[in-house]
């Protein structure tokens, strides 16, 4: 069975006093905020096998490790950070891992672009891809990975808690 976490509201069921607890009632704020660690994570191991390993493993080969390893460690956060979810793990990890293949096959286009065609350094181009996927990734997440079922009462189902619909 598959259930929500309970957002971070108090007892009574009202927001949080402070302005950070109602700022992290936002699904989009904590995607954000996890985005950027789990950006700086992969971007960080990219970087650190690139500058390490650069010389004698060609960068597509470093991109394809750092990007696994980033996968999982972005699953994890997502799942329990952003939208909150328990249950169907395994289902929502081979759907986790497809949206992140296609954002990974765009990478494979698109860096080799900029550092062979547009002539921009590796790091800097991987960034830029980087910036360019995230966006489409939440939208995926949102309506794809972590979506759940309707409720079936015939009625709309409610965003999942802390949700901004």
């Amino acid at each position: 069975m598959t259930e929500h976490v309970p957002s971070a509201t108090q007892d009574d069921g009202s927001a949080p006093p402070n302005p950070l607890g109602r700022l992290l009632e936002s699904q989009l704020v904590r995607f954000v905020a996890v985005g950027v660690v789990n950006s700086a994570f992969g971007f960080g191991l990219f970087a650190l096998l690139q500058l390490t390993l650069g010389h004698v493993v060609h960068y597509l080969v470093i991109l394809t490790v750092a990007q696994v390893v980033s996968i999982l460690e972005a699953y994890v956060l997502q799942r329990w950070l952003v939208f909150r979810v328990r249950g169907r793990w395994w289902r929502e990890l081979v759907r986790f891992s497809s949206v992140y293949a296609v954002s990974f096959a765009i990478n494979l286009v698109v860096l080799p672009l900029l550092v062979e065609v547009v002539h921009l350094p590796v790091l800097l181009s991987q960034a830029m891809v980087m910036v360019g996927t995230a966006l489409g990734s939440f939208v995926a997440h949102r309506t794809f990975t972590f979506r759940r079922p309707a409720v079936s009462t015939g009625a709309p189902a409610a965003p999942a808690p802390g949700t901004d619909s």
